[in-house]
């Protein structure tokens, strides 16, 4: 997979984005805070967004270091 430059953006209304870079395709990732969330972080949506993005990240590369190549066509995978 190629390298690409990846940005959060905060669009506004509790909405956070991930996305590439220069590039106007659809977002990796979005974020959405009720209305109820946003009261409770008070102003701090965009650090928790990023906070959350990054411990997927590393979630993501965790279980990809786990993996062997041949176990991930033949497992099947629950998410709960």
């Amino acid at each position: 997979m190629a390298t690409a430059l990846l940005e959060i953006v905060d669009l506004g209304e509790g909405e956070i984005v991930l996305q590439r870079a220069e590039d106007d395709s659809e977002p990796l990732l979005r974020i959405q805070f009720s209305d109820e969330a946003r009261d409770y972080l008070m102003d701090n949506g965009l650090e928790v967004a990023k906070v959350m993005i990054q411990a997927g990240m590393q979630a993501a590369a965790s279980i990809n270091e786990k993996e062997r190549p041949e176990d991930s066509e033949s497992r099947a995978r629950t998410v709960h």
